[in-house]
């Protein structure tokens, strides 16, 4: 009977394991519950079955645990579990306004480096050309590049 109890808390940890591992990793929860039944399961070979017996335990444990990470590893199992899809779209940063430079407008959210501002009505999105501007602020567009709207604060 203790061998049983011995072999189900391996096994056990071995699934566990292979679940923190590979299907939901980051959690954590799981892997304290696996090595939780790993260290009770050596734990309870030690104090049923002697030294002797402690030690083979902990040996066919930790054999048991890498092979089965490795089968795993080499198995088709995550090839069936992994996505194959291949996002193509991309995002259009072109404003649907057209912006020259020169044109003044004003700052609607703060810019830390990258924000909105309002140019004749139409919302675009504008990156700073020299630091944090405040919103509500009268800004000038001094660039244009990769459609990527620069501003500078506007003089007075």
């Amino acid at each position: 009977m203790d061998i049983f109890i011995i072999a189900i808390l391996i096994i056990a940890a071995i699934g566990l394991l292979l679940m923190e591992l590979f299907l939901i990793p980051g959690h954590g929860l799981i892997g304290v519950v696996a090595c939780g039944c790993f260290v009770y399961a050596v734990y309870y070979a030690f104090s049923h079955l002697g030294t002797a017996g402690g030690f083979v335990t902990l040996a066919i444990a930790v054999v048991a645990i890498v092979g089965a990470v490795v089968k795993f590893m080499r198995s088709k199992t995550l090839d069936r579990l992994s996505l194959k899809q291949e996002i193509n779209a991309t995002v259009s940063r072109t404003p649907n306004f057209e912006v020259q430079i020169g044109q003044k407008g004003t700052t609607v959210t703060r810019l830390a480096l990258m924000g909105n501002a309002s140019f004749e009505g139409h919302l675009v999105e504008v990156k700073s050309a020299e630091g944090f501007i405040d919103e509500d602020t009268d800004v000038e567009v001094c660039r244009i590049a990769d459609n990527i709207v620069w501003v500078v604060k506007a003089s007075v």
